[in-house]
C-alpha cells in the first residue's frame, strides 16, 4: 500500500523517515540530539521546546509546543513519563507528523505504568508515536536524528534499515563497522502505537531502503507483516530477523507430545520460513547475513567454490557446509584440467580448492587460475584469506584479493572473501574487498550462513499464512476416542475399534477380528501406565489384558504392516498462526525429539520435503530393501487436518500420535485434540 492509499498514520510515519522539520522537547537529551542532527548534516528546521531556558544547542527555543512556528514533521519527547501525555496530545491535535516518546516507567514495570501507557495512546490518537522507552530513531538518508545519545550512522543516499525493540541494541547496531550503509535505525520500545509491522510496510516501499533487519521479540499483527515481507520479496528486498524472548504460549493440551516438543518459537522459525525471512541468532549474524544479501542477492543454487591456500582452512570449510544449506560440487574431469594447467602439478583440484601457496604473490598467475576455477557451474564462490595484523608486513596478500576480484568479474560468479578470524578482516581490506565487488565477511560460519540465506532466498517465494485466533477461555481436553471421531468425520482414516465394559472386551474382539490392540480410557499416554496391550490374538488374551483395568476399555483391530510411526498435529500459535507438527511418533516422540514444524496453509511439495528432512525419513523411503510408506496418503492425512482447522473454528490443537504409515495407506491409531468451551 503506497501513496494517498495509506492509512493516515502510516503517512503521517513517513514523516518521521523524512522529515524537513523537527521539534525537540526537554533538556540536555534534546540538546544531545540536535547536534546529531548537526553532525548528520540535517539541512531542515530544528526548533527546541522547554519552559525556562532561552536556548537549547544554540538555537532559541519556544516555551511550549503550542508556542511553534509552524508544525513540525517529527517530535522528540524528552520529558517525564506524566508530562509525555500531555505533548502528544497536544501535538496531536496540531497534526504533527510523529513522536519519539524518549521516556520509560510505561507499561513495562507496572500496572499504573500500563494505564499510564494507555493514557498516551489515546492522547495520540492517529499520531505515530515511537516508544514509549525508546532511544529513538535515525534517518541517515536525511540526518534526521531524534536520537538523545551519541552514534556511529554517517550520512548516505541508500542502505539498510534496521529495527529493534532494543534501545541498547540500537545504540550498538548504529557502531557496526562493516562497509555496509545504514539508511534508517529505529528502536521501538514498548510498541504501544508504532510497531514492527508499520516500519516495515513504510520501509520496503522506501527507494531509499535496500534491505531490513529485525530485533524482536514477538509481532502484533501477522496479516499486516505478512503482506510487508511480501512486498519486500517482490521488490528484492531482503528480509532478516532475530527473534529473542519467549511469548506466551496459549491454550494447548497439557498432554500433548507437541506441547513438550514445540512452542511460539517453533512457530516463528516456520512462519519465517513461510514468509521469505532469514532467521538468525545473534547480533553479528544478523548483520553479516544482511549485508551479503543485500550486496550478493538472492542465489540461483546452492552450488560453492572454496579456495584457499590451506588444507586445514578447506576442511573447516567442508565441515561447516551442511549446517548451512550450501555444497561444494566437485570438479568435473574438464574443469579440473583446466584448473590444474594454472597451478603447480604439485597441488590436487577438489572443492573446497587449497591452491598452496606456489603461486603466492604472482598476481597474473593467481588471476589465472581462479578464473578458471570461478568459470564452471558453480553459483558462488568463497576466497578464505586471513590478513596479518596491522604493523605486519601485508604486500603478499594483496595480490590473491586482487586476483580473485578479477575472477569474479571475468567469471560472473559472484564472490565472498572471509577471514576464519574476524580481526584478520580489517576495515582497510574490507573497503579494497567491496571495490573490486566482492563480499568481505567476518568469519567462514558467517559467510556460510549468508550464503546459505541466500540460497534459501533464490528457492521460495513467500507463501500466505493461516491466521489463528488466541483462545482467551476454558479449553475443553478430548481424549483418544471422541478425537478419532472427529478425525473420521473429517475424512482421516482411523483404525477400526469400540469403547466397551471390560466384561464386553472380548466379544468386541470377536467382531473386529484378530489380532486386536486393548487400550485404556480417560488418560492420555497410555503407554506410560501400562494402558496399552499389543498383538492379543483370542478371548483369553483380552480378558487378561484388560483385567486389572478400571472403567470402559478400547479394542481395536491392530495394524500390522505400519513401515513407520509418525506423530502429526496442528494447532494454534497467535499471533503467528497455525502449526503443523510432523515427526517420529509412537514411543519415540520425545525420546528423539525428530520433528519438522510448518506454518499453515501447507502445499503437497512442503509436507514431502517436511517429511524427506526428518531423521527416519529412510524408514519412510523403505530403509535395506523393506516396503516404503505411502507418502501421497500420508500428505492425504495433512489435507484433511487442514480442512478441519478452516471448518472448525472451535478446533484449538489435534495431534495424532501414532499416525501408521502403510505401504499402501496411513492410519491414526490414536490422537489427542483441544477444543474451546464455549
Amino acid at each position: 500500500m503506497t501513496g494517498p492509499q495509506r492509512p493516515l498514520r502510516l503517512q503521517r510515519l513517513q514523516r518521521l523517515l523524512a522529515p524537513r522539520s523537527m521539534a525537540f522537547v526537554g533538556g540536555r537529551p534534546a540538546e544531545v540530539a540536535i547536534e546529531q542532527c548537526r553532525r548528520l548534516g540535517f539541512d531542515g528546521d530544528l526548533w527546541p521546546v522547554h519552559p525556562t531556558r532561552d536556548e537549547v544547542a544554540g538555537l532559541p527555543t519556544v516555551p511550549t509546543v503550542d508556542d511553534l512556528p509552524g508544525v513540525p514533521d517529527a517530535v522528540l519527547v524528552a520529558v517525564n513519563r506524566n508530562a509525555a501525555v500531555d505533548v502528544v496530545a497536544r501535538l496531536a491535535a496540531m497534526g504533527a507528523g510523529a513522536a519519539v516518546c524518549h521516556a520509560s516507567g510505561y507499561a513495562e514495570i507496572d500496572v499504573p505504568g500500563r494505564d499510564l501507557q494507555a493514557e498516551l495512546v489515546a492522547a495520540a490518537g492517529d499520531m505515530p508515536v515511537v516508544g514509549p522507552n525508546c532511544y529513538g530513531t535515525i534517518a541517515a538518508t536525511v540526518g534526521a536524528a531524534l536520537w538523545p545519545d551519541q552514534q556511529g550512522l554517517s550520512r548516505v543516499d541508500r542502505g539498510v534499515a534496521l529495527i529493534t525493540q532494543s534501545g541498547n541494541i540500537g545504540v550498538n547496531l548504529s557502531m557496526q563497522t562493516r562497509p555496509m550503509d545504514v539508511s534508517h535505525l529505529l528502536t521501538l520500545g514498548n510498541q504501544a502505537v508504532v510497531g514492527v509491522e508499520d516500519c516495515m510496510e513504510v520501509l520496503v516501499d522506501d527507494p531509499a531502503v535496500t534491505g531490513v533487519g529485525l530485533h524482536i521479540e514477538a509481532l502484533h499483527d501477522v496479516e499486516r507483516f505478512s503482506e510487508a515481507c511480501h512486498r519486500a520479496a517482490t521488490l528484492g528486498i531482503p528480509v532478516v530477523a532475530l527473534k529473542t524472548g519467549a511469548s506466551d504460549q496459549g491454550a494447548r493440551i497439557a498432554v500433548s507430545h507437541t506441547g513438550s516438543l514445540v512452542g511460539s518459537d517453533a512457530a516463528y522459525d516456520a512462519l519465517f520460513r513461510r514468509l521469505g525471512v532469514h532467521r538468525v541468532t545473534s547480533v553479528p549474524e544478523l548483520l553479516d547475513t544482511l549485508f551479503l544479501l543485500e550486496r550478493l542477492g538472492p542465489l540461483p543454487g546452492d552450488r560453492i567454490v572454496s579456495l584457499s591456500c590451506s588444507g586445514g582452512e578447506a576442511s573447516v570449510v567442508a565441515d561447516r557446509a551442511a549446517a548451512h544449506g550450501v555444497v561444494f560440487p566437485d570438479f568435473t574431469d574438464d574443469h579440473r584440467r583446466r584448473v590444474s594447467g594454472s597451478f603447480s602439478t604439485l597441488v590436487s583440484v577438489s572443492n573446497p580448492f587449497d591452491y598452496h601457496t606456489f603461486e603466492w604473490g604472482d598476481e597474473e598467475r593467481l588471476t589465472t587460475g581462479f578464473t578458471a576455477a570461478l568459470d564452471g557451474p558453480f553459483d558462488a564462490a568463497l576466497l578464505v584469506l586471513d590478513f596479518p595484523q596491522d604493523g605486519l608486513d601485508d604486500s603478499g596478500w594483496w595480490p590473491t584479493l586482487r586476483a580473485f576480484g578479477a575472477a569474479r568479474r571475468a567469471s560472473g560468479t559472484p564472490g565472498v572473501v572471509a577471514a576464519s578470524m574476524a580481526e584478520n578482516l580489517s576495515p582497510a581490506v574490507e573497503a579494497a574487498a567491496v571495490a573490486e565487488d566482492l563480499v568481505p565477511v567476518r568469519g567462514i560460519d558467517a559467510a556460510l550462513a549468508g550464503l546459505g540465506a541466500a540460497v534459501r532466498w533464490g528457492r521460495r517465494a513467500p507463501g500466505p499464512v493461516t491466521p489463528a485466533v488466541a483462545v482467551t477461555g476454558p479449553t475443553i481436553e478430548v481424549m483418544e476416542a471422541e478425537a478419532k471421531r472427529l478425525l473420521a468425520d473429517a475424512g482421516v482414516p482411523v483404525a477400526d475399534g469400540a469403547v466397551v465394559a471390560a466384561a464386553d472386551a472380548a466379544d468386541a474382539a470377536d467382531r473386529l477380528g484378530y489380532p486386536v490392540v486393548a487400550k485404556t480410557t480417560g488418560t492420555a499416554h497410555k503407554t506410560e501406565v501400562g494402558g496399552v496391550a499389543l498383538g492379543l490374538t483370542d478371548r483369553a488374551a483380552v480378558d487378561a489384558a484388560v483385567a486389572a483395568w478400571a472403567g470402559p476399555v478400547l479394542i481395536e483391530r491392530q495394524v500390522d504392516d505400519a513401515v513407520a510411526e509418525l506423530l502429526v498435529a496442528v494447532r494454534r500459535e497467535p499471533p503467528v498462526g497455525w502449526l503443523l507438527t510432523l515427526g517420529a511418533g509412537g514411543t519415540l516422540v520425545e525420546v528423539i525429539a525428530d520433528t519438522a514444524n510448518l506454518v499453515l496453509p501447507v502445499g503437497d511439495d512442503e509436507v514431502r520435503e517436511a517429511l524427506a528432512g526428518l531423521a527416519i525419513a529412510p524408514l519412510l523411503d523403505g530403509d535395506r530393501g523393506r516396503p516404503a510408506a505411502d507418502i501421497e496418503a500420508i500428505i492425504g492425512v495433512v489435507r484433511r487436518l487442514q480442512t478441519m482447522v478452516d471448518r472448525c473454528p472451535w478446533l484449538v490443537e489435534l495431534e495424532i500420535n501414532p499416525l501408521l504409515a502403510t505401504p499402501d495407506g496411513a492410519v491414526a491409531v490414536d490422537a489427542l485434540a483441544a477444543l474451546e468451551a464455549t
